[in-house]
């Protein structure tokens, strides 16, 4: 067998085994989008969204929310300046000897089902700033052998001898606003059970880690944790710990488990704790029921109508188009060689 012989065997060697995948031969669907095609896709496309934002924006309008931004009522200004005015709020929001009780009347619209919850809203308050979101350590929440891990905590860790559980900027900045509701002069009680994801009690945080040398430090950044209380049943302290990714944010306080009928007044007594006042954010106390959507946001059925309009007014063009000036499909006088012959 000559040299020749043996590379040819050896380059035949390499070639792949022959089937009908690696030759590009299995059978496939080529889908010509024909006017028609076009035409009925983008019909179907708005006759379908059209309904599903409809039925978006009636949930959402079936939604009856109460929202009372308080923070600038509930502390004096004396119509002063606004500099004079932000730095006497920071001032007397500092100032742990002031009464901060602040009564609020809000009417209900309209019938509102049980349940129905209450949030507060914080404005221009960025959770989501990149030291902010670091200051934390999970292993620390949820081993009760960890309690001296406090990487990635700092300012919020302590010292050698007295670590801080839980430590970090976020759980130091703890919401500590109380809100106490009455109707008719009968307490309306507000139930705080069950309102952080269940995951966070059962994996996030420990049924046997409890708060150790907390807000026990000037300054204090918010509200306070029950020594004898697990963190994985402080449940306000779990909702706060899941950091919010826009600067507007609404997080959960409680549920009322009662009816509210249309026209009652309700008696807010709002305790106005928390500083917002040095970086000009606002505060907003939100009451509200909920439908299959979730809250009241009009957003997404808006987005669902605009884009099954547009679908529908492409369709309509595309069919003013196919009437006035109709071109059948597969015409070889579009071909680039017949519309422009060479010359010879």
């Amino acid at each position: 067998m000559s040299a020749g012989d043996g590379a040819s065997q050896t380059k035949a060697s390499k070639r792949p085994t022959y089937s009908r995948f690696t030759q590009q031969e299995l059978p496939a669907c080529k889908p010509i989008l024909t006017p028609e095609l076009v035409m009925v896709t983008f019909i179907f496309l708005g006759i379908t969204f059209i309904p599903i934002g409809l039925s978006h924006l009636s949930a959402s309008d079936n939604v009856v929310e109460l929202v009372d931004r308080y923070d600038e009522d509930c502390i004096p200004a004396n119509n002063l300046s606004p500099e004079a005015a932000n730095s006497k709020r920071i001032g007397f929001i500092q100032d742990a000897q002031t009464d901060k009780t602040c009564i609020r009347t809000l009417i209900v619209p309209k019938k509102m089902t049980n349940p129905i919850y209450v949030y507060y809203q914080l404005d221009d308050f960025y959770q989501n700033h990149r030291r902010y979101v670091k200051s934390r350590n999970d292993e620390q929440y949820r081993n009760p052998s960890a309690d001296r891990e406090t990487k990635n905590c700092d300012p919020e860790t302590g010292d050698s001898a007295n670590s801080i559980v839980p430590c970090g900027l976020i759980a130091w900045s703890l919401f500590n606003d109380t809100y106490t509701l009455s109707r008719n002069n009968i307490n309306l009680p507000i139930n705080k059970k069950n309102i952080a994801w269940e995951s966070d009690k059962t994996h996030k945080f420990g049924s046997n880690v409890y708060p150790k040398n907390f807000q026990s430090r000037s300054p204090i950044g918010g509200a306070k944790l029950n020594e004898s209380i697990p963190l994985n049943q402080q449940e306000d302290l779990l909702v706060w710990m899941r950091t919010a990714a826009l600067p507007t944010f609404r997080k959960l306080y409680g549920r009322i488990e009662t009816d509210l009928e249309a026209n009652e007044e309700i008696k807010v007594v709002v305790k106005n704790n928390y500083n917002t006042y040095a970086f000009n954010g606002k505060k907003k106390l939100v009451i509200s029921t909920t439908t299959w959507i979730g809250g009241k946001n009009d957003f997404l059925g808006r987005v669902y109508v605009v884009v099954g309009g547009l679908c529908l007014m492409i369709a309509v063009a595309y069919i003013i188009a196919y009437l006035v000036r109709p071109r059948p499909l597969g015409d070889p006088s579009y071909l680039s060689w017949n519309r422009y012959p060479a010359s010879n």
